[in-house]
């Protein structure tokens, strides 16, 4: 079983769910055909929008059902493997992911029968809990995808959900080239999709996802093998979207592209197989060498069993009442926070209102990017492809913000918090450009905001389970991102729709730079704001990081 089930077949396996479950980024593509059947104006769109955000963002349930069906167990407990009960061999990580299947299908499948008139179009309130529901299904996945390789790879924690973040904001340009090249011009399949397609995959690959025990390996080499790949998807994905706006492929170059976006995204499982065979032959050698020097000697390590030139991977025991390490060589780590503990301290309400800011200002610009476009002139094919390219800019903040924290931290050793302080920036920036609306904005400013966006993704939960502990991290992170749809209820519904629709016409629709401008000078204002708050929490964690931080991380390279 040792080649299948592993921590690395578990990365690739968190790598395919991770690019399917993006569909609350896809919702300019279908937007249109929603208001158009239901007889929505912009502001009720927006409000259904909004419901989709706080579903995609609001992740409290799937990380209190990890919580209860993933047992936890600290790293610096010594080796020894209780016998587990019959629930915890029977829980796991799949429950999660199954839970998050079921919802995806159920949300999207009521929609797309509104939308294709099986049934008579709800009242706002029930597409907006469907809304929600099908979006929620999101966070049951993510939360399982980010938490579990966060365990599993506790030394390179922002390498690790950058990948994870990363892969959930390019999703969005995958599903929308799978409706480019399968559902081109119908819409409301594209939504049956969606109710399919996430699902599917989850049944697939559940089973792959479980904790290890990865001790006394040099991983970070195979996680950049994974890295070096996920940077060659996303060129060509930038690559296939340029090319589609210059020239009128054919259907048989659409579906060549397709074929060789799908070779891509097998190719994770390549590095999988190849990392596997690599540490099977590092414990082989060791194993002989230890056996051949000493007779009396056991096992080398906890986290693997021989079997003749197998590894055997071995998830953690569920047992928290381990001893623990008591020489000065003790993991450094302050005591794991309850949900309500959590809530009490200053530094999660800071977190709390940077995220109403930096990601609800993102959502109202990714949510009103079709009308953004439309009013300042852009072609349907222009606008469509800016959509596909804000999955680009989304998934480098994403994946560049896990990266280039994790280089900051142990090689320069500043805490992650500055790095956010400087993205708040570069979002007010691109929210002053968007304001402006001036030709070509639309290629510029939303690739600031985009790249911002994404890497408050992977900062936010990194930055969340370093202060607060990694035992409960899955809730207390999805009760901090559940200020991003409040935050694009108050920014898109309340500023952004608000103002829209008091410039448009009968048909409501708008047309100039006067519909967007006092908004996105509001956003840019809000953001700024927030930047000064990051900035004051920068400050209130830099002795925290250096003290204890810092010392994990040199205990994990150890």
């Amino acid at each position: 079983m040792g080649w299948v089930a592993n921590p690395w077949t578990a990365v690739a396996a968190a790598i395919w769910i991770q690019s399917s479950c993006g569909a609350s980024y896809t919702f300019s593509i279908y937007s249109a055909v929603l208001k158009s059947t239901q007889g929505y104006d912009q502001s009720t769109l927006d409000t259904v929008s909004v419901f989709k955000d706080i579903g995609a963002n609001f992740g409290v349930l799937s990380g209190l059902l990890y919580t209860a069906v993933v047992p936890y167990t600290r790293r610096s407990a010594l080796p020894g493997s209780p016998s587990k009960s019959k629930w915890t061999s029977l829980a796991g990580p799949w429950v999660v992911l199954a839970a998050g299947a079921i919802q995806f299908f159920v949300g999207y499948l009521f929609i797309w029968a509104s939308v294709v008139g099986l049934i008579s179009p709800p009242p706002v309130p029930v597409m907006s809990f469907f809304a929600w529901l099908a979006a929620n299904g999101q966070t049951f996945l993510n939360t399982t995808n980010v938490v579990t390789g966060l365990r599993n790879f506790p030394g390179y924690s922002g390498t690790i959900i950058g990948i994870m973040k990363g892969f959930l904001g390019l999703s969005g340009a995958i599903l929308i080239q799978i409706y480019h090249t399968f559902f081109d011009g119908e819409p409301s399949t594209f939504i049956l999709m969606l109710a399919l397609l996430p699902s599917l995959i989850c049944v697939l690959f559940m089973f792959l996802l479980r904790i290890y025990e990865v001790h006394g390996s040099d991983y970070k080499k195979h996680l950049d093998s994974f890295s070096v790949v996920t940077v060659i998807i996303v060129s060509y994905l930038v690559f296939i979207i340029i090319l589609q706006n210059i020239v009128r492929l054919p259907y048989w170059g659409w579906m060549l592209e397709f074929v060789i976006l799908m070779v891509l995204l097998a190719s994770p499982f390549g590095i999988a197989i190849n990392a596997h065979w690599d540490e099977s032959q590092k414990f082989t050698q060791s194993y002989t060498i230890e056996r051949g020097s000493s007779t009396n000697k056991g096992t080398t390590s906890s986290s693997y069993s021989a079997s003749g030139d197998q590894v055997e991977y071995h998830e953690l025991p569920s047992d928290e009442g381990q001893a623990h390490v008591t020489s000065d060589e003790e993991l450094p780590h302050e005591e794991d926070k309850s949900p309500l503990q959590a809530i009490c301290t200053l530094e999660f309400w800071m977190l709390f209102v940077i995220m109403i800011s930096g990601l609800g200002s993102g959502l109202a610009t990714i949510n009103n990017m079709n009308q953004i476009g439309q009013s300042l002139g852009y072609s349907t094919i222009e606008i469509t492809n800016m959509v596909s390219l804000w999955s680009m800019w989304n998934f480098l903040g994403r994946f560049g913000g896990g990266h280039i924290s994790d280089y900051i931290m142990q090689r320069k050793g500043w805490p992650r918090p500055l790095l956010m302080t400087a993205t708040l920036g570069m979002m007010v920036i691109g929210h002053l450009i968007i304001a402006c609306g001036f030709r070509g904005n639309l290629y510029l400013g939303p690739v600031l905001v985009g790249i911002g966006y994404g890497a408050h993704w992977s900062l936010m939960p990194t930055i969340t389970s370093e202060i607060f502990g990694v035992k409960h991290m899955g809730t207390i992170f999805n009760a901090i991102a559940a200020a991003s749809p409040l935050g694009s209820y108050i920014l898109s519904v309340k500023v952004v729709g608000y103002i829209y629709d008091k410039q448009a016409d009968e048909d409501n629709f708008c047309f100039g730079t006067g519909c967007f401008m006092p908004s996105y000078f509001i956003l840019a204002g809000v953001t700024f704001l927030t930047l000064l708050v990051a900035l004051v929490l920068y400050f209130r964690t830099e002795r925290f990081y250096k003290q204890v931080v810092l010392r994990r991380l040199k205990h994990y390279a150890r």
